[in-house]
């Protein structure tokens, strides 16, 4: 399914949603498929469900500076933010996730949604290395699609910083 094909929003949001998201991501030249999706309960079904590798969902992680500014970290399936090398990286001493109120204020969407294509502001964007030269699968927006994106046309649109700033997940007991 393609963003032109989903089907009709009855609330409205996914639709003014995916409106956004197609507008900015047309306004920077960028190819984008939006696709529905079922819920998933973990990071492997998601990617059962779309048919992909689980490091080929990327996170898009909302991230707050002491001087409350944000910037967006992209982090592979399977992977995790390092918190040094990102630091590092930026050239600062404290980054930390905010709360959900405050990433929504920040971006314009809800946590499981967010996306920088139309973000309500554009913050600098942070992509892991691991993430070039792959299609990726991301937030689209709206609960229930998955956005798809070629990694690299995404970091040229954004001028991207691209770096190591991940580390894999540990396992969870």
């Amino acid at each position: 399914m393609t963003s032109s094909d989903l089907p009709s929003d009855p609330s409205g949001v996914g639709g003014d949603q995916h409106a956004r998201v197609r507008d900015a991501a047309a306004a920077r030249g960028l190819s984008i498929d939006i696709r529905e999706r079922p819920a998933a309960n973990s990071l492997f079904e998601a990617a059962a469900l779309l048919g992909i590798d689980p490091s080929g969902i990327v996170k898009t992680l909302v991230v707050k500076r002491s001087d409350d500014t944000y910037l967006f970290a992209l982090v592979p399936g399977g992977r995790s933010i390092s918190w040094p090398k990102l630091r590092a990286l930026v050239g600062v001493n404290k980054l930390r996730l905010p709360e959900p109120e405050l990433a929504l204020a920040a971006t314009g969407y809800e946590r499981g949604t967010i996306v920088p294509i139309g973000s309500t502001t554009d913050w600098p964007i942070y992509a892991d290395e691991t993430i070039v030269g792959q299609r990726i699968a991301m937030g689209a927006g709206a609960h229930g699609y998955s956005l798809f994106v070629e990694a690299d046309d995404l970091i040229a649109a954004y001028g991207a910083t691209v770096a190591d700033i991940s580390v894999p997940e540990q396992p969870r007991d």
